[in-house]
């Protein structure tokens, strides 16, 4: 039966340089959506407003991966971005999908995490049939119950709107998002892995050094601190615990390690496939492995 939250609904990036940001996953082999600004509201049946922050995004027809920048300081900030970028910019977001938003919230209460009610979020984009805007509703778990990331579960109700075909297909093969990692710290981290494992309803799974929760699309990689450098050797730790890395699948990992190669971008091979520091993708570890 499907779960009520069972797949990963989308990443986030976030920075104050989106220019930068942009560039540099162009050079990693994206396409990207054109840049737009967000409508947001500030709580449960507020019309949005528009605020700070504007994305681009790399999308894969399921999940995506949102580029997300602070464009206007002096804007209203109602999903208080600017307080999340002065504590550090990086891989920061992590939205898992369900279809029913309200149902998705019921879920988290009954895992023990404080969450908004159910937020309308909206923004205009450009499709080959003209301006359309991009609705959908979104519940964000309070950041103090989830350190570790700035968790969300959203619904989509335009997906058509977003995963349009003339973006899906990307220089380097990428299909999709198949994994996140995250980073827990040891004496957090048994509870974080309850945490997850209640909110997805899944068994935990133990493979090497990670803790794995299976969705139906995708999932989520846990690993304890102390044993993050047998995964992430010589990565940056921004906090004690945090979104790590990101699992890409791409069609053909020669084609896309020849891409990155041939744009500066420093790689080390994996067992799997190959891998792209958090120092040189703003922030998110980058696996590549074959779709």
């Amino acid at each position: 039966m499907q779960r009520t939250i069972d797949a990963i609904h989308h990443t986030g990036i976030l920075t104050r340089d989106l220019d930068g940001l942009e560039r540099r996953y162009l050079d990693l082999g994206f396409t990207l959506s054109p840049r737009s600004r967000h409508l947001l509201s500030a709580r449960p049946g507020e019309a949005p407003v528009q605020g700070g922050t504007a994305n681009r995004c790399a999308l894969f027809g399921g999940s995506y991966l949102e580029l997300l920048g602070i464009v206007d300081e002096s804007a209203p900030d109602p999903w208080h971005t600017k307080a999340m970028a002065d504590q550090y910019e990086g891989f920061r977001l992590l939205n898992l999908e369900t279809g029913d938003a309200e149902a998705a919230r019921e879920q988290l209460v009954a895992a023990g995490v404080r969450a908004t009610g159910v937020l309308d979020l909206e923004r205009d984009v450009e499709t080959e049939d003209g301006v359309r805007t991009v609705r959908a509703r979104a519940v964000h778990v309070d950041p103090t119950s989830t350190p570790e990331a700035m968790l969300g579960v959203a619904q989509h109700l335009t997906r058509e709107y977003v995963h349009q075909p003339r973006y899906l297909s990307h220089p380097n093969g990428a299909r999709a998002i198949a994994a996140v990692l995250i980073v827990a710290a040891d004496a957090e981290a048994d509870a974080i892995i309850d945490r997850y494992a209640r909110i997805l309803g899944a068994p935990v799974v133990r493979k090497g050094p990670r803790t794995v929760l299976e969705m139906g699309a995708g999932q989520l990689e846990l690993v304890r601190a102390s044993q993050a450098e047998a995964v992430l050797p010589g990565e940056p730790a921004p906090a004690p615990s945090y979104l790590a890395a990101m699992t890409i699948a791409v069609d053909d990992l020669a084609v896309a390690r020849s891409l990155i190669e041939n744009s500066g971008v420093a790689l080390r091979e994996t067992d799997e496939g190959f891998f792209v520091s958090a120092r040189d993708a703003y922030g998110a570890g980058l696996f590549f492995v074959s779709a």
